[in-house]
Order: C-alpha cells, then structure tokens, then sequence
C-alpha cells in the first residue's frame, strides 16, 4: 500500500498530546465578543481533548496510524 500523505489542515489544528491524544481548541471566540460574558470567553481560551469518537479518524488524516 502507498504512504499515507497527511492533511495539513488537520495537523494546523490539532496538536497531540504524550499519550497521542489529540488537543483542539474551542469554537466561539473569533467574533461577537461583546455579547458573551468574561467567564465565557476565558473558558474558551483553554484546550480541550478530541471527542473519542473522532480521535481516529483525525490521527489517521495526521497520519499518526
């Protein structure tokens, strides 16, 4: 079988983690700021992991299996 080519877009999103599990951040902090509380945006600045049930097939796109 052919190498798998990585999807760059996938790898500028996701950052992985020591146990290879991978970190994205959080939608909702790019514009309309103004109507959301300061609580809500400082909780949208953090990393959150991947939901398990995607985790595969982004590493696949990154090319990490």
């Amino acid at each position: 079988m052919p190498k798998i080519k990585t999807k760059k877009a996938v790898t500028k999103r996701f950052k992985v983690t020591g146990r290879n599990k991978l970190k994205r951040t959080k939608p909702g902090r790019r514009h309309l700021l103004s109507k959301k509380t300061t609580k809500r945006k400082r909780n949208l600045r953090k990393k959150t992991l991947v939901a398990k049930s995607q985790q595969k097939t982004y590493s696949r796109l990154m090319g990490l299996v």
